[in-house]
């Protein structure tokens, strides 16, 4: 007869996910996730695979923690281009926070640790990317159908240079203690939707 298991795989999931952004794929070892989840490395491997394994599951829990919020910020009803505008300056103000500033975005994270020499990785992140660009390009479309973006204003290439700000801000502001740098950098971007 099967074992039941003696733990939540969804808190040891969300525990995993933690450690892994604080402290990135490479410097956490399997004992740091022993004694981070407080289960056995076996219940470990069996429910998770191994410590790649599950850190692409953690990769993929963020960008499911993530996504409702950006969708319901850049969804709701009403004017579209205030939505966008509150999206980006959001992504400054967390780059720039002492709360949010030295742990950074995981995707981000990972795609300067691990994507360029590791395949599933730079996957997750493509996809998380992807859900992002998407969701400002359906507010900008949406913006530009309600009168408030140019006719002239291409949402496609709008939503791709948002998107790159945004990630360049996570990297600018874990590595920056001018928070002018950041602030400067959007409004700047920002004016390109007027």
């Amino acid at each position: 007869m099967a074992r039941t298991k003696e733990f939540d795989p969804d808190a040891a999931l969300q525990s995993a996910l933690q450690l892994f952004w604080r402290r990135g794929y490479e410097a956490t070892s399997m004992a740091d996730l022993v004694e981070e989840l407080g289960i056995g490395r076996a219940s470990i491997y069996a429910t998770f695979g191994n410590k790649h394994d599950l850190y692409l599951k953690a990769l993929e829990r963020y960008g499911e923690n993530q996504d409702p919020v950006l969708l319901g910020e850049l969804s709701a009803p009403g004017p579209a281009l205030p939505a966008v505008r509150a999206v980006v300056r959001r992504f400054g103000a967390e780059s720039t926070s002492d709360k949010d500033r030295l742990t950074g975005c995981f995707i981000t994270n990972t795609a300067a640790e691990l994507a360029p020499h590791d395949a599933a990785a730079a996957r997750c992140v493509e996809r998380s990317w992807e859900r992002i660009e998407t969701l400002l390009h359906s507010a900008l479309v949406r913006a530009q159908a309600q009168g408030e973006l140019p006719r002239d204003r291409d949402p496609r290439t709008l939503a791709r240079m948002l998107l790159v700000l945004m990630q360049g801000l996570r990297v600018v502001g874990k590595a920056s203690e001018d928070p002018a740098r950041v602030r400067d950098a959007v409004e700047q971007a920002l004016k390109l939707l007027d």
